[in-house]
């Protein structure tokens, strides 16, 4: 090999060159979304230790103690707390200071596999619920209010809610009902708000978790807010959640070496927001609008709207979050994704059997948009007349709509004996792995639960597409990895 390589770094250079239309995350958009402290900055400078008055993370008392308090006064928390391993450990830490071994916790189907990482740390039991489902778009929508108190009809010990809200397609869940029906019964409502640090900086959007009455939440502030990646917030609402017990569950999730250039990025990308945050959502707005308009003049694009506000438990759409399909083009998301940035160097955040996912920010510029624009109206131009060939796309989701047969606990399966069975042989058995396709990562089937045959095709018609899953220790899904039967 040669040692003179650096694949990453190369790799990297090639992207930059190619200076695509950047709709992914994270949201600072190369360095136009920095703050000006950081863009141009030294920043192998900035990467430090908890060197003479530069504070240590774990046990804050000066100047990340003082930004910590900055950040919660911007968005209107009680306590905020940095995190450089990403939303990943806020919400494993959320679990973690919620509910113990043996208690628990509703969460909606569609939580992050973040979540089940918790469970598998704490020991609490799911009690899970279905989110609505959209049949036209093909996606999981927000969680009613009417379920969640159904819920607790049924499981009246349950002593925290988890919702993820927005979702990775911009959709919100009514958090202020649901607020108060979990206050009703002395729980907790925590929300992954890993797409919502942007939501409290303009009337225009949708409440944020804070706002809403969340007893805490979880913010991806590289996401939408212009931090680096893998630097977050784990934010708290109320005292219903002990402060010196979350502080320590954060200290077992984190890096005992935490990045000075992560918290140095959410400091700086506070100030940004705190000062600019009103102007940057507005251009964040603008550039959706325009970006809607125009797609609607496009032959076989459609681009979702809010005539989804008030159905399939959606409460609000954030209209930031650019979500569009060319399913009358018979083209699926997937192949529009890769056929946007190889033909057209638009580079877009997610796709999906029939469904693409931009990420608008105010660091987008408006030759962004044009090329975005000018791109689908060149798909389109393409398959114009096309009839031959065309795909028939399936509804793969409503073998999902069932929940598998939980048999373990996430943690006793986790850490019981396991085997690699052939995929064709796992019908019947109670999986040891995690299988989310990714992205946007939500579990399929949870450690502990059993392999359905309809579960099991399901995972395959996603593996057939191209979809990459995350938890199987075999990639190709050739065998999977069972408990052993007693």
């Amino acid at each position: 090999m040669d040692q003179n390589r650096m694949p990453l770094v190369e790799a990297l250079q090639q992207f930059r060159e190619e200076a695509p239309a950047y709709f992914r995350i994270p949201g600072h958009r190369f360095e136009r979304g920095l703050d000006e402290a950081l863009n141009g900055a030294s920043l192998a400078a900035y990467d430090l230790s908890e060197a003479e008055g530069l504070d240590d993370l774990h046990h804050a008392e000066g100047v990340i103690a003082e930004a910590q308090r900055l950040a919660a006064e911007t968005w209107k928390a009680k306590k905020t707390f940095f995190l450089v391993n990403g939303t990943t450990c806020g919400n494993e830490a959320m679990v973690l200071s919620s509910v113990k071994e043996g208690e628990k916790i509703i969460v909606p189907r569609n939580v992050h596999k973040s979540v089940l990482m918790g469970l598998i740390l704490c020991g609490a039991t799911p009690v899970y619920v279905m989110p609505e489902y959209s049949t036209k778009w093909q996606m999981w929508g927000g969680v009613t209010p009417e379920t969640i108190e159904n819920a607790f009809a049924e499981t009246p010990d349950a002593k925290a809610v988890l919702l993820v809200s927005p979702t990775y397609y911009g959709l919100c869940s009514d958090l202020q009902a649901i607020a108060e029906i979990c206050h009703c019964h002395n729980a907790a409502l925590l929300v992954d708000e890993a797409h919502g640090s942007h939501l409290y900086f303009s009337e225009q959007l949708p409440l944020g978790a804070l706002e809403s009455g969340a007893d805490a939440c979880a913010q991806s502030i590289h996401k939408t807010a212009g931090s680096f990646t893998q630097s977050s917030f784990l934010s708290l609402g109320s005292g219903r959640l002990d402060e010196a017990r979350v502080a320590a569950n954060l200290q077992m999730v984190q890096s005992t070496s935490p990045s000075y250039l992560l918290m140095a990025s959410l400091d700086a990308a506070r100030r940004g927001m705190a000062l600019h945050g009103k102007e940057r959502m507005e251009r964040a707005l603008e550039l959706g609008q325009r970006a809607r308009q125009e797609l609607a003049k496009i032959k076989g694009i459609e681009a979702l709207g809010t005539e989804m506000e008030g159905t399939c438990g959606v409460w609000k759409i954030d209209p930031t979050r650019l979500v569009f399909s060319a399913r009358e083009l018979g083209i699926s998301g997937y192949d529009l994704q890769v056929r946007l940035y190889e033909e057209y160097r638009v580079s877009t955040e997610l796709a999906d059997e029939e469904n693409v996912v931009c990420v608008i920010t105010w660091a987008n510029s408006e030759e962004d948009i044009t090329r975005l624009i000018d791109a689908l109206a060149g798909i389109s131009a393409a398959e114009s007349g096309k009839t031959a060939g065309r795909t028939k796309f399936t509804e793969k989701q409503w073998l999902f709509r069932s929940l598998p047969e939980m048999v373990k606990t996430p943690r006793e399966a986790y850490f019981a004996e396991k085997e690699a069975v052939p995929f064709a042989e796992a019908e019947g058995r109670i999986a040891a792995e995690m299988a989310a396709p990714y992205p946007p990562g939500i579990p399929l089937i949870c450690p502990g639960e059993r392999y359905s045959r309809e579960m099991l095709e399901l995972m395959r018609q996603y593996k057939a597409d191209g979809c990459e899953f995350h938890g199987p220790s075999d990639a190709s899904l050739e065998v999977l990895y069972v408990l052993k039967e007693e």
